[in-house]
């Protein structure tokens, strides 16, 4: 989700007001996966490099994502909407955490889609923590193995699926430490429009140019 700050200083406005504007897009973003067939959600909220980013803009930041758990977790719920959020936890304020452990529970059983927030996130990091964890606990790797021991890094819990479509919204035309073991063989789309423009149609219109595409996974395509 990219382009918060540039669509509001494209307005002469102030970086936070772009920051709730794509917060704004996060419900439509939401709201419309489940009818387009997407049972995973993850959505970039905020990397482990965005510390470097001015203090109070970063305060902002973390004041925003406990407001929307806050105001979007029962709703989450009745939807069926499971919430997880990966990434470190060690960093982030304590009322943000508890607010996490509370919105996490109270989702847990939702039969739907799996949304999964990404705070103080970095592909990275996960990966050298998963091999970490293989070292500390002296196992034998394997692909299987290892994306579990990655989802236990990033407080996932569980290994995620692969990612079969990765979309970056504000004209960036790079992957800036997001997942990169899942998207091994992800579909890219990029798009110029910034995220707090992002609308259901443009999810759409993605997942429908994904369709189109043949995946052929390194190998050939069958004979028809």
């Amino acid at each position: 989700m990219d382009g918060n700050g540039r669509w509001a200083s494209r307005r002469g406005r102030s970086r936070t007001v772009g920051h709730r504007r794509g917060a704004e897009a996060v419900r439509r973003a939401v709201e419309a996966a489940p009818g387009l067939g997407i049972r995973t959600l993850t959505l970039y909220a905020f990397s482990g490099d965005n510390w470097g980013r001015p203090a109070p803009e970063v305060a902002f930041l973390m004041r925003l994502f406990l407001r929307y758990l806050c105001a979007e977790t029962a709703a989450l719920a009745e939807r069926g909407v499971r919430l997880s959020v990966i990434g470190r936890r060690d960093r982030l304020p304590g009322g943000l955490l508890r607010q996490i452990a509370a919105s996490e529970a109270l989702t847990a059983a939702g039969p739907g889609l799996h949304l999964r927030l990404a705070i103080d996130y970095s592909a990275r990091d996960a990966i050298v923590g998963a091999a970490q964890r293989a070292v500390a606990a002296g196992v034998g790797i394997n692909r299987a193995t290892f994306a579990r021991l990655l989802g236990e890094a990033t407080h996932g819990r569980e290994s995620a699926p692969d990612v079969d479509l990765l979309v970056r919204t504000g004209g960036e035309l790079r992957l800036s430490d997001f997942l990169l073991w899942e998207c091994a063989y992800a579909e890219l789309a990029f798009s110029p429009k910034t995220w707090p423009d992002w609308t259901a149609d443009d999810l759409a219109a993605a997942v429908a140019d994904y369709t189109t595409r043949e995946r052929r996974f390194g190998q050939l395509p069958a004979a028809s």
